[in-house]
């Protein structure tokens, strides 16, 4: 059914606990692998009810329901078995009469309406418990749960070890499907942060502690009267995202609105995305300055495109100056969200933070930090001050195992 399988589908295929925990690194192709079961299950039982759960719709959209579609298209035999796809209820429905559902859960209250045979539930650590266990009693026979370890949280506390729990780790060397240049990057991280390492490059919880940002919060539309600064822009192609943001300010506040997170977008590909995506060419964009080529072509193809003020000290001030605002972030801005979250001071070798950032998540937090460089004056804000969480070194002990996976 699937032209492209690796072993974790084949262990979540065969897995036998009511409870199937998917614990991994980055590009270990563990939602994929999981919704590649789902679709199997709805293919080869008739009448079965599949639920997708995530944080939100947002993630969901740009996440689990983007890769069940890529699954979707890219087999002939699930196009011969899947009657439609209706984008409004984000629901595949079969010939057989299952159903695949992506959908997202308010309060344990909302989580209480419906039932259904199969549940997944794609990035847990972002999901309630609360919820979760509304959702896991009204689930007949099988519940998928996948996640990165950032840190222990229910599943830990509350599931791994119990009758009926299996779990998987994995990491990118189950996935034959990686990229290589993505493969280095995922390993390179040992030298950085050991404990993103762990969490990325091998699965195992962490704790992953200094984070550069702790003064943001997610809204969920930009306010009306909100004035625009600028436009970020930073430019990425093979592996690393060109990212692109916009950063308005009001009552003091920074709002701020994602609109572009791609991979191998040329100069001329960019300039079309800047203008699907409502940019006009009267907005000031600020760019990586390390790219004056790039800039140059934009100009030339309309757009007001200037260089960052870069400097010796240019990432720890603007991290200063974006530290003294409340920073609002809207949540379909997803992928700066992730960022965000994954954010952090590098260490010494005693685990200690040193005064610069790692240099990596960072796709769309540059281009926000060349807003801040450019128009934001050092002394504004609304008097938000951040303390700088002080990071642990790495427990030492016994690394989780392997489990089930060759």
């Amino acid at each position: 059914m699937h032209p492209k399988t690796t072993t974790l589908f084949k262990h979540n295929y065969q897995a036998t606990g009511h409870v199937v925990i998917n614990q991994g690194g980055t590009s270990s192709g563990k939602t994929y692998a999981i919704e590649q079961v789902l679709f199997c299950l709805a293919a080869e039982n008739e009448k079965q009810v599949i639920t997708v759960v995530g944080q939100d719709i947002p993630n969901l959209k740009s996440g689990a329901l983007r890769d069940a579609q890529v699954i979707h298209s890219e087999s002939e035999i699930l196009k011969r078995l899947v009657k439609n796809f209706n984008h409004t209820d984000r629901i595949f429905r079969f010939k057989n009469g299952s159903l695949i559902e992506f959908k997202s859960y308010a309060n344990a209250q909302d989580a209480k309406s419906g039932k259904r045979d199969y549940l997944f539930v794609n990035e847990a650590n972002g999901v309630d418990w609360n919820v979760y266990t509304e959702l896991a009693l009204r689930t007949k026979k099988r519940i998928f749960i996948d996640y990165n370890p950032n840190n222990g949280f229910w599943v830990h506390d509350k599931l791994i070890g119990k009758p009926g729990v299996q779990l998987f780790i994995s990491d990118h060397r189950h996935n034959p499907f990686a990229d290589d240049l993505m493969r280095r990057k995922i390993e390179a991280l040992k030298t950085e942060d050991l404990e993103l390492w762990k969490v990325y490059a091998r699965g195992l919880t962490g704790k992953i502690t200094g984070l550069v940002f702790d003064n943001w919060h997610i809204c969920e539309a930009i306010p009306p009267d909100a004035k625009l600064i600028a436009a970020g822009l930073d430019f990425g192609f093979t592996i690393d995202e060109t990212g692109c943001l916009q950063v308005y300010k009001q009552n003091g506040e920074l709002w701020i609105d994602e609109l572009i997170y791609e991979t191998r977008l040329t100069n001329t590909d960019l300039a079309r995305r800047l203008a699907s995506s409502g940019i006009s060419k009267s907005t000031e964009i600020i760019a990586d300055s390390a790219e004056p080529k790039s800039i140059e072509e934009l100009k030339r193809l309309g757009w007001f495109i200037t260089g960052a003020k870069k400097g010796a000290d240019s990432i720890k001030n603007s991290i200063d100056i974006l530290k003294r605002y409340k920073l609002n972030v809207t949540r379909n801005s997803v992928n700066l969200r992730k960022e965000l979250g994954r954010y952090t001071w590098r260490t010494d070798k005693d685990g200690q933070s040193i005064n610069q950032p790692v240099d990596t998540f960072n796709h769309l937090i540059d281009p926000l930090r060349y807003v801040a460089l450019n128009k934001l004056n050092t002394k504004g804000g609304n008097g938000v001050k951040s303390r700088l969480p002080v990071p642990q070194p790495p427990k030492e002990g016994t690394l989780d195992a392997f489990l089930g996976l060759a």
